[in-house]
């Protein structure tokens, strides 16, 4: 596989085939992301793309499951990801799942005609950051996406049958705006709905946009009693069914497990470790680059 730059990929799709499609990231702009800050968004040439299926065919005697870098795939023109999918299924025709990054505004701009082609072609997730539900939080980062759109975007991938794990940034708020911030993705997520939500403490990359407001004080980082209070806000308030990948390496505590037959257990957790893990009683959130 001829990858280029770093490569990303969520932590569920652990064991799954790797296909580049795209470089970058057409948005590059949060503050608090350095994924593709070594590259500019562009469509990889085809030919290179079926190269590298072809190879990973001759490598692995079965693939059951396929993720689609970089960061989204989802704004490649649909015939062009219709032709990759088509590759896929002819050459892994044991492949049972094919997933990949997108963002909620490339499912908005498709039609639904377009979504419906691709789910028939053999998508069936996408994985999406919504960060945050609050519009002051989501403009400060510059997501460069409104709720609204995200509700325009979840809308599209309802109708066409397409799952949705939306991830989002506990602590993105800061110090002063955590309480906002967790009310407002909490209320969100309860209108979208998504299959899969994956929370995420906040992690400062170094060379970030976020990292220098950071040093200049424009920011202040939350400390991790507020990650748990907000972790507890959203278990108590969450209102429908969803699998809760709560174990990602940067969160205070890992859970996974589907809601809602979970959350009762997940929230008393999450209320023993305020009272009594020794993270909350630190004044300093520290955690590691991803």
């Amino acid at each position: 596989m001829r990858y280029q730059g770093k490569v990303y990929r969520p932590w569920p799709e652990a064991n799954s085939l790797l296909i580049q499609a795209t470089l970058g990231c057409s948005n590059n702009q949060c503050t608090f992301c350095t994924m593709f800050d070594d590259k500019r968004f562009k469509i990889r040439e085809m030919d290179d793309i079926f190269a590298d299926i072809e190879s990973a065919r001759a490598r692995y005697s079965e693939v059951r499951s396929i993720f689609f870098i970089d960061g989204n795939v989802m704004a490649m023109r649909t015939e062009l990801l219709l032709a990759i999918l088509n590759k896929i299924t002819t050459t892994f025709p044991e492949c049972e799942r094919i997933a990949l990054y997108s963002c909620l505004n490339d499912l908005r701009r498709k039609s639904d005609e377009d979504l419906a082609a691709l789910k028939a072609a053999g998508v069936s997730m996408i994985y999406a950051g919504l960060e945050s539900g609050d519009p002051l939080v989501l403009e400060k980062i510059k997501k460069g996406m409104t709720a609204e759109q995200a509700r325009d975007g979840m809308a599209k991938a309802k109708k066409a049958g397409i799952e949705v794990l939306l991830s989002f940034i506990f602590g993105l708020g800061g110090k002063d705006r955590s309480e906002a911030h967790i009310q407002a993705t909490t209320a969100l997520l309860n209108e979208l709905k998504p299959e899969q939500i994956a929370p995420m403490a906040l992690a400062v990359q170094p060379g970030s946009e976020l990292a220098q407001e950071v040093a200049r004080g424009e920011f202040l980082l939350p400390t991790p009693l507020q990650l748990l209070e907000e972790e507890r806000h959203l278990l108590a308030n969450l209102k429908f069914d969803t699998f809760y990948w709560g174990d990602h390496g940067n969160n205070v505590l890992s859970m996974k497990g589907w809601l809602p037959e979970q959350q009762p257990t997940f929230l008393a957790r999450v209320e023993h470790a305020m009272a009594h893990h020794p993270i909350a009683q630190q004044n300093r959130l520290l955690t590691q680059p991803w």
